[in-house]
C-alpha cells in the first residue's frame, strides 16, 4: 500500500465515524464499558488472589518424628523435604522453642501458671518441621509423600483450608473466563452493527469503486481503519478511568482502613497497569479489527 492509498483509508475511516455519529458513539460507550468491567474485574481478581496467596502462606504443614528417631534422621527428614517442589519453605522447631510458644500463646501473661511446670516440658515429644507450600493445593500429595518416610510419627494438615483456597483460586478462574468471553462477544457484535451501518451507507459508492476496477482489499481498508479506530478509543477511555479510580481506592482504603492494611494489602498501581495496559489495548484493537472483518465477509459483496 502506497502513502496516498493509506491516507485516503485512514480519511475514509474517519470520516465514516462521523457519518455515523450515532453508532460510533454506541459502540465506543459499549466497547468503554467492556473494557472498564474487564480491567475492573481483573484489578479485583488480581487482588484477590494476592490476598488468597497471602492466606496460603500461613498454611503449613506440620510434621512430627518418631519418639525414638535420632538426629540423623530428623536430618534426613529435612533434606527429604528441601527437595520436594512443593515446598517454599520449612523451619525446625526444637521441643523447646514448641514450649515457649505454647506458653505465650495459652498463658500470656500468666507466668506462674507455666512455672508451675518446672522444668518438665510437656511438649517433649513435640519436635517438629513446619513446612509452607508454594501452592496449597499440592498439599496431599506432600502429606502422602511425608507419612512415608522413616521416623515420621505423624503429619498434621489443614485440608479443608487447603481445599477451601484451592477451590476459591478455582472459581476466580473460571468467572474471569466467562465475563471475558461474554464481554468480548458483545463487543464484536456492536462493533459489527456499527460497520454494517457503514456499508449500507456507501452501499453505492462501493458498487461504483468495484465497477472500475477496485480492490476488495482498497474497499475493505477504510471500514478496518474505523473498527480499529472505534476499538482504541474504546480502550483507552476506560484505562484512564482505572488509573485514577484504583489510585484513589488504595488511598482512600490506606487512610480510612489503616488497621486492616496487612489484610487488604492491595497490588500496587504499576504492578496491575503494566499487564492491563497492553492487554486492553490489544483487546480493543483486536475486537474491532475482528468486528470489522467480520462483518465485511458477509456484506462486501454488494
Amino acid at each position: 500500500m502506497n502513502l496516498s492509498s493509506f491516507s485516503y483509508n485512514i480519511k475514509q475511516g474517519l470520516k465514516n465515524i462521523w457519518r455515523n455519529k450515532m453508532f460510533s458513539l454506541a459502540s465506543i460507550a459499549t466497547m468503554t464499558a467492556c473494557i472498564f468491567l474487564f480491567g475492573l474485574f481483573y484489578a479485583i481478581s488480581v487482588n484477590f488472589g494476592g490476598m488468597l496467596r497471602n492466606a496460603e502462606k500461613g498454611v503449613a504443614v506440620t510434621v512430627y518424628f518418631d519418639n525414638n528417631a535420632t538426629q540423623p534422621q530428623i536430618d534426613s527428614i529435612g533434606t527429604a523435604i528441601s527437595k520436594r517442589k512443593e515446598v517454599r519453605s520449612y523451619k525446625f522447631i526444637s521441643a523447646d522453642e514448641a514450649w515457649s510458644e505454647f506458653q505465650k500463646s495459652y498463658f500470656g501473661n500468666h507466668k506462674d501458671a507455666a512455672d508451675s511446670f518446672a522444668d518438665d516440658n510437656p511438649l517433649k515429644d513435640m519436635a517438629n518441621y513446619e513446612i509452607y507450600l508454594k501452592d496449597v493445593s499440592k498439599q496431599k500429595s506432600l502429606v502422602k509423600y511425608l507419612n512415608g518416610l522413616d521416623g515420621v510419627r505423624e503429619v498434621h494438615q489443614s485440608a479443608s483450608t487447603a481445599r477451601t483456597l484451592s477451590d476459591f483460586n478455582t472459581l476466580v478462574q473460571f468467572v474471569s473466563m466467562g465475563i471475558i468471553i461474554v464481554l468480548v462477544a458483545v463487543a464484536i457484535f456492536l462493533i459489527s452493527n456499527t460497520v454494517t451501518v457503514g456499508i449500507s451507507v456507501r452501499k453505492e459508492e462501493i458498487a461504483i469503486m468495484k465497477l472500475i476496477g477496485a480492490k476488495d482489499s482498497f474497499v475493505r481498508e477504510p471500514f478496518i481503519v474505523e473498527g480499529v479506530t472505534i476499538g482504541l478509543i474504546g480502550s483507552i477511555i476506560p484505562l484512564l478511568i482505572l488509573y485514577i479510580l484504583y489510585g484513589r481506592i488504595i488511598h482512600y482504603v490506606a487512610d480510612r482502613f489503616d488497621a486492616l492494611s496487612d489484610m487488604f494489602a492491595f497490588v500496587p498501581i504499576g504492578s496491575i497497569f503494566r499487564i492491563l495496559i497492553p492487554v486492553s489495548l490489544i483487546l480493543g484493537v483486536g475486537i474491532g479489527y475482528i468486528g470489522s472483518r467480520l462483518t465485511l465477509k458477509k456484506h462486501l459483496h454488494v
